[in-house]
């Protein structure tokens, strides 16, 4: 382990910890071409329904408001739970990530829903060129929530077992990078694929 800094937050302090952080940067930029590459895809395909029906007809606004607002809403707690962490309060820390997997466990409770909603009114991922961009799109985001809740569940164990450390300080920051991305992506689905599809 290197050498501790006690002039930077405690996610920085060694070195070790800010090339790991560097990295996780990296790894996001490819992340963003994997949605790049997706929303592309779905911007394409958007018009070619074929038979099926169209965003327009499949789209409800209020469990979308509600992912949305949940989701949004866990991007505030997450950065209060970092912002705990670098006070040193370990019980405020696990208790704001506790309370952002409860917010993700919520928005993937409402996504079923919705994916639910999507079968009933005859949008399976084989109906048409549209149907089958819009659930691969919204399917791998929610797969990387789903990600991210077990992510954070094995991260507060090993703070409930270790502290704030250097170590578990890093890859609680680490985290919280992962899931704004997931925020910042939701807000590109909210705005491209459910707004407009709803106009």
């Amino acid at each position: 382990m290197g050498k501790v800094n006690n002039n930077v937050p405690l996610e920085y302090s060694t070195e070790e910890n800010s090339l790991k952080i560097f990295g996780f940067w990296t790894f996001l930029g490819a992340e963003i071409m994997l949605f790049g590459t997706l929303f592309a895809s779905y911007f394409t395909l958007v018009d070619r329904t074929g038979n099926g029906p169209t965003g327009a007809e499949i789209f409800e606004i209020t469990p979308v408001l509600a992912e949305t607002f949940i989701l949004l809403t866990s991007s505030f707690t997450i950065g209060l739970a970092i912002h705990a962490m670098r006070l040193g309060s370990k019980k405020a820390t696990l208790t704001f990530m506790g309370i952002t997997l409860l917010l993700g466990a919520a928005f993937l409770s409402v996504e079923i829903y919705e994916f639910v909603h999507y079968a009933h009114v005859g949008a399976g991922i084989t109906v048409s060129a549209f149907t089958s961009i819009l659930l691969t799109t919204l399917g791998t985001h929610g797969l990387h929530v789903t990600f991210g809740l077990f992510w954070g569940i094995f991260l507060m164990i090993q703070i409930a077992k270790r502290g704030l450390t250097s170590v578990t300080a890093g890859k609680a920051f680490v985290f919280s990078l992962y899931w704004h991305f997931l925020d910042v992506v939701w807000i590109f689905i909210f705005s491209f694929i459910y707004l407009k599809g709803m106009m």
